[in-house]
């Protein structure tokens, strides 16, 4: 029974109504994290929330389940079933979560208790709300955890959090979130941490508890594909306010408030090759020194003298509501046929030479690289080895990016760190610029360093903060004593060449938003005049709308300057957006080679289509009308790896072969072969397939 008293007619499930959160202390003083919130859920509805980093999202939801600290003060009302919710006591707070509002957290690794087995944690959620004795909850926990797809669930309920993969772990957190058939489900960045194949296993499994339970649900997100795919209507966060709201078909088509423009602006789309991105100029304020008018005011291309002076108040408009003086001018993200984020200059290839003419930058030939595992606790043993690379190969020519795509665990990191490292490979070779790296000594090595440099995923880690920056892009050149005039001149240009001013030289890394960073580590990369830029996952740490800034600059930059890249990401919009040509790994191997192009729009392995369906589109119509091809659980144990082909125990074709071609993948491992011209892939029964809508 309901601890919140019974279903009331003609009143939402759960409403908010001018929701605010103030954190006091601080420096800056007190910090309005929320302000006025507001929304109503019905049964088995879903809304999505959406914004950059710090604009309220999750705040507001911890508001409504009663999860702040005690210092927050919290203002306005949430209402479940028409019972006023803040203010209760803790104990029937306590009473009413997990039983009629749940919650999925982003990190389940940290929402679970490490010292107890997962069994144990969710029969005890079903103790607690359901008065049960401890045999039949155990038996429902059990029951739970293979509803949401746990094999051998009876025997997984006994094992600890960290004996599960990332993507099982969620599935744990469901399972205890549905335990009690809640009201209200609230998944909070539930599918961040995941690799795309992951995630849309979760979102298919949080769809069908949605169906199960028949729960109004709240998905936070910052990625606008997901919110495309599930959610009926949409609420766009700024600052801590609400800036635009209402149906997500309509609000996607025709966005009225130029901050949503912005950030639909900013997402490389899989069905959009070659469409240039328009970023988000600026970094979002600081919401403790607001100034008066509009907080998006600053970073606002279409600003007013009455934006910086009026907040504006949430609106109706055609499509829903918007907070915007300019949202009854505003059509089809034009005012007066001129688009609100006009498309940035970016340098044009040309008179660009056929690949085979031009000299490769780098060679990877047949490298294999192995890890020992050992057991004993004092004396040391091998008792077999790892292959994370497996007699990989590729090359990359001047002026060309490669996307080195796959999960996490496929092998993209060993070997990218096998070429950063320019020492020979334990199988293979390795030539950078002509120049085979076995045979070179200490000297030749550095020289060739010149050559290829790194930018790291995490700006800010990769940054030292005790140097200011102009000493950071400096450091490269010192290394190679470049005379202190030259240096001088070098890193101002630099700084210029990335988009900041030379000037900014000597700030220090904190002084500078993530996407700034991302830019002097850029800049730093640039100092040498390399050849080859290898990005190890350069723009998965920044807000899309800062990372269509990063994007663009690394896009202009290959064209005039005539950079190699080898990009390295799990997120197949961004390689897109930025690739030449793709190699898709598995387990260490690649399964799939060629051109951008056709990897995108007509791929043979079923790997490669799985992972191309499974990375969300923003547009409504578009995701709710593609096919779906799921990658069932997860990466094999590399120490244990399948007979014959390594996919065959996950391919989605596999289920679909006569007996005989089974037979045949279960013992024959496939060659990496050109099945159709330009594409090479490792699969027996490769065929085309579009997956990408066009």
């Amino acid at each position: 029974m309901s601890d919140v008293g019974d279903d009331v007619s003609q009143v939402p499930l759960l409403s908010v109504r001018d929701l605010g959160v103030v954190f006091p202390g601080g420096e800056d003083g007190d910090v309005p994290a929320v302000r006025g919130v507001a929304y109503d859920l019905a049964p088995g509805e879903v809304l999505g929330i959406v914004g950059e980093s710090g604009s309220g999202k999750s705040v507001s939801s911890l508001a409504v389940m009663g999860l702040l600290p005690r210092n927050a003060r919290v203002t306005g009302s949430v209402r479940l079933r028409g019972v006023e919710l803040l203010g209760r006591p803790d104990g029937e707070l306590a009473r009413i979560r997990g039983n009629d509002i749940a919650m999925v957290f982003q990190d389940p690794l940290s929402a679970l208790t490490p010292v107890y087995t997962v069994g144990d944690q969710i029969a005890e959620t079903i103790r607690i709300h359901q008065r049960l004795a401890a045999g039949p909850a155990t038996q429902r926990a059990v029951e739970l955890l293979d509803s949401v797809g746990i094999p051998n669930a009876a025997q997984r309920a006994k094992a600890f959090p960290h004996e599960f993969s990332g993507g099982m772990r969620q599935r744990v957190m469901i399972a205890m979130a549905i335990a009690n058939d809640p009201d209200v489900l609230i998944a909070d960045e539930p599918t961040t941490a995941l690799d795309v194949t992951i995630q849309a296993q979760v979102l298919e499994l949080l769809e069908t508890a949605r169906q199960l339970t028949n729960a109004a649900t709240v998905m936070i997100t910052h990625d606008l594909g997901v919110v495309a795919g599930i959610a009926d209507r949409v609420l766009v966060m700024y600052a801590g306010k609400a800036v635009e709201q209402g149906p997500v078909g309509p609000v996607y088509a025709a966005p009225r408030m130029p901050y949503t423009i912005g950030l639909l602006g900013s997402v490389p789309r899989l069905d959009r090759p070659g469409q240039t991105l328009t970023p988000i100029s600026g970094s979002p304020p600081n919401v403790s020194r607001l100034e008066p008018g509009c907080p998006f005011a600053s970073r606002c291309p279409v600003v007013l003298p009455v934006c910086r002076e009026v907040e504006p108040e949430l609106t109706p408009t055609a499509v829903g509501s918007a907070a915007c003086h300019r949202a009854d001018e505003i059509v089809d993200g034009s005012i007066d046929g001129v688009p609100v984020f006009p498309p940035p200059v970016l340098a044009q290839a040309r008179g660009l030479v056929a690949r085979t003419e031009r000299p490769a930058v780098l060679e990877v030939r047949e490298v294999t690289k192995r890890f020992d595992i050992t057991r004993g606790a004092v004396m040391r043993r091998k008792v077999g080895s790892v292959s994370a690379v497996d007699g990989v190969s590729f090359d990359i020519r001047e002026g060309e990016a490669l996307g080195l795509v796959g999960e996490s665990g496929s092998g993209k990191t060993t070997t990218i760190m096998e070429v950063l490292s320019l020492q020979a490979p334990a199988e293979g070779s390795i030539v950078v610029h002509g120049k085979d790296v076995a045979g070179l000594g200490r000297r030749e090595r550095k020289e060739l360093r010149r050559d290829i440099q790194v930018v790291f995923q995490d700006p800010l880690s990769s940054l030292d903060p005790r140097l200011p920056v102009g000493d950071i892009i400096d450091e490269p050149l010192r290394s190679f004593d470049v005379p202190r005039a030259e240096r001088a001149a070098r890193v101002g240009e630099l700084l210029r060449l990335v988009g900041l001013a030379p000037e900014h030289a000597n700030r220090y890394p904190a002084d500078f938003s993530g996407g700034q960073r991302q830019r002097i580590g850029i800049a730093r990369a640039l100092a040498l005049e390399p050849k080859l830029l290898v990005l190890d996952e350069p723009v998965s740490a920044l807000d899309v709308s800062i990372q269509a800034g990063v994007l663009n600059l690394l896009e202009d930059l290959k064209v005039r300057l005539g950079l190699a890249y080898l990009f390295v990401a799990h997120d197949l919009s961004v390689v897109r957006h930025i690739a030449d040509r793709v190699a898709v790994m598995y387990l260490g191997r690649l399964v799939e080679v060629g051109d951008a192009d056709d990897i995108f729009e007509r791929p043979t392995h079923p790997y490669t289509q799985a992972l191309l369906s499974a990375v969300p589109i923003p547009d409504p119509v578009a995701e709710r009308q593609r096919e779906r091809i799921l990658v069932r659980g997860d990466l094999p144990d590399p120490a244990n790896l399948p007979s014959g082909c390594r996919f065959r125990s996950r391919c989605p074709l596999f289920v679909e072969l006569e007996p005989g071609q089974q037979q045949r993948c279960a013992e024959e491992d496939p060659a990496l072969v050109e099945h159709v011209p330009g594409l090479a892939s490792a699969c027996h029964f490769a065929r085309e397939r579009t997956v990408v809508p066009g």
